[in-house]
C-alpha cells in the first residue's frame, strides 16, 4: 500500500512536470503563432501596398502620355503665340517711336511757347518794376515835401509860439491876478498843440515810409520769381 502511494505519489510528479512543459510549450506555440499571424497582417498589408502602388503606375503612365500630348499642343500654341508676339512688338515698337518723335516735337513747342510766355512775363515784370520805381520816387518825393512843410510848419509855429510867448509874458502879470488858478497856461496849450501837429505829420511820414517798403519788397519778389522760373526752365 505505501508502495502504491508512492508510486502515485512520482507519477504524480512527472504529470506535473510534463504539464508545466506542456504549458511552456502551449505558450511557445502561442507565442509564435502571433508572431506568424502579424508577419501575415505585415505581408498583406505589403501586398496591398504593392497593389496600390502598381495601380498608381499605371495611372501615372496613363496621366504621362496625356501630359505628353498636351505639353505637345502647349508647345504648337507657344510657337503660335510666340510669332504673333514677335509681330506685335514690332508693331509696338513702330508705334511707340512714332509716339517718341510726336512727343518730342510737343515738348519742343511746349518749350518755345514757355519761353515765349517767360520772355512776355519779364517784359511785364520790367514795366512793373519801372512803375514802381516811378512810385518810390514819387513817394519819397512826397516824403521829402511833406518833411519840409511839417518842418516849415514847426518853424513857423515855434516862431508863433515865441511871439505869442513874449505877448504872453508881457501881461502875465495883469491877467495872472484876473485868470482863475484852474485855467490852462496858454504856453502849454501852444506846446500840446505843437507837439500834436508834430506827431500828425510823423504818422503821415511813417506811412509814406511802410509805403515805399512794400513797393520796393514786391518790385524784389517779382524779380525774383522771374529768376527761378529761367532758372528752372
Amino acid at each position: 500500500m505505501i508502495k502504491t502511494i508512492t508510486e502515485m505519489k512520482g507519477e504524480n510528479n512527472t504529470l506535473e512536470i510534463q504539464l508545466d512543459e506542456t504549458n511552456r510549450l502551449l505558450k511557445i506555440a502561442q507565442n509564435k503563432e502571433k508572431q506568424l499571424i502579424e508577419e501575415r497582417d505585415g505581408l498583406l498589408e505589403t501586398v496591398k501596398s504593392l497593389q496600390q502602388t502598381l495601380h498608381q503606375q499605371c495611372d501615372l503612365r496613363v496621366e504621362n502620355e496625356r501630359l505628353k500630348k498636351a505639353a505637345v499642343q502647349m508647345k504648337k500654341e507657344n510657337e503660335a503665340q510666340s510669332k504673333e508676339s514677335d509681330a506685335r512688338l514690332q508693331r509696338m515698337a513702330a508705334e511707340t517711336k512714332a509716339l517718341q518723335d510726336q512727343h518730342q516735337r510737343e515738348l519742343e513747342d511746349c518749350d518755345k511757347e514757355t519761353k515765349r510766355q517767360l520772355d512776355a512775363k519779364d517784359t511785364d515784370l520790367k514795366v512793373a518794376h519801372e512803375r514802381n520805381e516811378c512810385a518810390l520816387e514819387e513817394l519819397r518825393r512826397q516824403m521829402r515835401e511833406k518833411e519840409k512843410e511839417m518842418q516849415s510848419q514847426i518853424i513857423k509855429l515855434q516862431m508863433e509860439f515865441g511871439a505869442k510867448l513874449a505877448r504872453a509874458q508881457s501881461i502875465s502879470t495883469k491877467t495872472q491876478l484876473q485868470t482863475p488858478a484852474s485855467a490852462p497856461h496858454p504856453q502849454n496849450i501852444f506846446k500840446r498843440k505843437l507837439q500834436f501837429i508834430q506827431e500828425e505829420k510823423n504818422k503821415e511820414i511813417e506811412a509814406l515810409r511802410q509805403r515805399v517798403r512794400e513797393l520796393e519788397q514786391q518790385s524784389l519778389h517779382g524779380f525774383m520769381d522771374s529768376r527761378l522760373k529761367r532758372r528752372k526752365n
